[in-house]
């Protein structure tokens, strides 16, 4: 199992991505200001109960009288009650923020997924993507929402007990101060430190959640070349080591927050001996001395709270990293400005203003270069007639799949221009041309769902009847009925119930359900037996009159019927014709088709 390289971040903590990713509090602005007026309202109740001791110290026990005890203690029990609602209400409200942050993020992950270019998919992993998906928006709701809680909380805490030590006793404040430095040091080693191995866990994680993926998808190649024990040293691999990069951010975490506790330890010990000899000397009272033990011991609680957050948010940046570079990823092939202000967008089209198409298809000095490097096509030239049906044969990487892909634009031209109906279709819309746009692959993909579902799946709104004349068109209606429950047989994930003959005609009927101008169909025939390609065969006759057409064959009797046969070898076409007059020309095409021809006649005598 192989991963796909990914993205390397070597940045510091930050901020302009924290800033970027907090947009995603918008919808909740209302919420978060209750929130922090709890919070606020909160550490500003924890700031005051201290000084209730004090009080209670110095007029109560001190001077040994009980005079005004029943008033201290309902105001006690009233800053009790206020409190226990703050905590029950910030909860509440946390959780709504935590849950719709991680919804709007995978809702805005996933939107971005559906504009994003098929090259995309060809370098990510799904793996990858379900982790972002997943684990990662999962991880940036809790630190957004909680952190931000205790962030809040720990931050008004900390300035409240400042300004109130500093007014008991700013000399021992000062005193009990000196720690600060030393744990911003601290702060910014360990920062690092953690945020590293974070991305190294996250990046780990991705690889498993992809090797997960691989594997649960390529089960059956799997037994059938018995690689279970070599699987299983590959992904035991992959565990060990995002164990050892989880243990190296564990190691450093708790290493942190010990050093925090130390510190915050030391600055108490230190209020202690300067505040006791105070005491000692009358010079504050022993309500202070207790008031600002309690601080001290206080400050240094939300001080930890923060930095458990700072470490925390080490580990969140490698998620927010990882979502952030996904959703802003650009879409190699997307309409310009003007297209979209004139014909829309996939999401919201302009379909009045959508012009008919014909199905006239014209590559002009087409050159195309992959991203990788690899150049496919020079100065390729093509007209392709509307209603014509265009076979594409030739050997494996010669350019067959390159060429259609450009003709829908999945693709665009390195240079170049490719016309439709004689307009260069970057001046059109994207979403109008694949709109018009049937596409039959040799390893049909269906949804989990019925027959039915599968079949409507490119467009919603067919009714009974047109889905059923669907179906019968590409010759499905009759294996459909002869199911238990018809049309709303459930044919499972991927369509793993069914035959792959009877997933092929299916896919024909919910691509000719449709109406598509231009039709496509890659190797559709070349994974089926005989009985089911001669149904194949019988539908894509029906299906494609009158529709331009694009087939990739294998088979080349699957061709024969074909308008023009283009042989294409190192992306240029070495002969053109129809199938009588490629035969009888005794070129490439003459001895590919004889060889085959052969074959398939010693099979027949062998099963015979």
């Amino acid at each position: 199992m192989t991963a796909f390289d990914e993205k390397e971040y070597i940045k510091k903590f930050d901020w302009g991505l924290w800033r970027r990713l907090l947009r995603f509090t918008k919808p909740y602005k209302k919420y978060i200001a209750v929130l922090v007026i709890l919070m606020i309202g909160l550490a500003g109740i924890d700031v005051i109960f201290p000084l209730m001791t004090k009080y209670a110290i110095d007029h109560f026990i001190v001077p040994g009288t009980t005079l005004g005890v029943p008033r201290f203690a309902l105001v006690y029990a009233l800053l009790v009650v206020i409190q226990a609602f703050n905590v029950w209400f910030f909860i509440s409200i946390a959780g709504k923020i935590d849950m719709g942050i991680c919804y709007d993020i995978r809702k805005k992950g996933f939107h971005h997924l559906q504009e994003l270019s098929l090259s995309y998919y060809d370098r990510t992993a799904v793996g990858w993507l379900m982790a972002r998906m997943t684990s990662d928006a999962s991880r940036l709701g809790d630190i957004i929402a909680w952190g931000l809680v205790d962030m809040v909380w720990g931050s008004v805490m900390m300035l409240g007990i400042t300004v109130v030590m500093l007014f008991m006793n700013w000399k021992l404040a000062l005193i009990t101060f000196t720690v600060i430095p030393f744990l911003v040091v601290i702060s910014l080693y360990f920062q690092r430190k953690i945020l590293g191995s974070y991305r190294k866990v996250r990046k780990t994680n991705s690889r498993i959640t992809g090797a997960f993926n691989e594997g649960i998808m390529g089960a059956r190649t799997t037994k059938t070349l018995v690689r279970e024990s070599e699987n299983l040293a590959e992904f035991r691999e992959l565990t060990g080591k995002m164990f050892n990069h989880s243990v190296k951010a564990a190691v450093f975490s708790s290493l942190y927050l010990p050093i925090v506790l130390t510190l915050g330890s030391i600055g108490t010990g230190l209020a202690l001996w300067f505040g006791g000899k105070g005491a000692m000397m009358q010079v504050i009272s022993y309500g202070t001395l207790v008031a600002f033990l309690s601080y001290t011991v206080q400050f240094f609680e939300p001080l930890r709270e923060v930095a458990r957050i700072f470490a925390e948010l080490q580990n969140a940046q490698a998620s927010a990293e990882r979502i952030m570079s996904m959703i802003e990823e650009l879409p190699e092939i997307k309409d310009s400005p003007e297209v979209i202000s004139r014909f829309g967008d996939s999401l919201h089209p302009r379909k009045e203003n959508w012009p008919s198409i014909t199905g006239k298809i014209e590559f002009r000095k087409v050159f195309f270069t992959y991203s990788n490097g690899d150049n496919v096509l020079n100065d390729f030239n093509l007209l392709v007639n509307p209603g014509e049906t265009i076979a594409l044969v030739g050997e494996t990487g010669s350019g067959k799949s390159t060429i259609v892909n450009l003709a829908c634009r999945f693709y665009q031209p390195t240079e170049g221009q490719i016309l439709i109906d004689g307009v260069d279709y970057r001046e059109c819309s994207l979403h109008w041309l694949q709109s018009n746009l049937g596409y039959v692959l040799q390893s049909p993909h269906l949804f989990s769902g019925t027959i039915r579902d599968n079949i409507a799946y490119g467009r919603l709104e067919a009714s009974e009847e047109e889905i059923t004349k669907a179906a019968r068109l590409v010759n499905a209606h009759n294996f459909i009925r002869t199911l238990e429950k018809g049309y709303d047989t459930q044919v499972g994930e991927g369509g793993g119930r069914l035959s792959t003959g009877e997933k092929q005609l299916i896919s024909f009927a919910r691509a000719i359900l449709a109406d598509p101008r231009i039709f496509v169909l890659d190797e559709a025939t070349s994974s089926v037996d005989t009985e089911s390609e001669m149904m194949i065969q019988a539908a894509i006759h029906e299906v494609l009159e009158g529709r331009t057409s694009f087939i990739i064959a294998h088979r080349l009797s699957t061709i024969r019927e074909a308008d023009r046969i283009l042989v294409i070898s190192r992306g240029k076409i070495i002969e053109e014709g129809s199938h009588n007059e490629l035969l009888k020309n005794k070129g490439y095409y003459h001895r590919l088709y004889t060889k085959q021809f052969m074959e398939e006649q010693e099979v027949q005598l062998l099963q015979a």
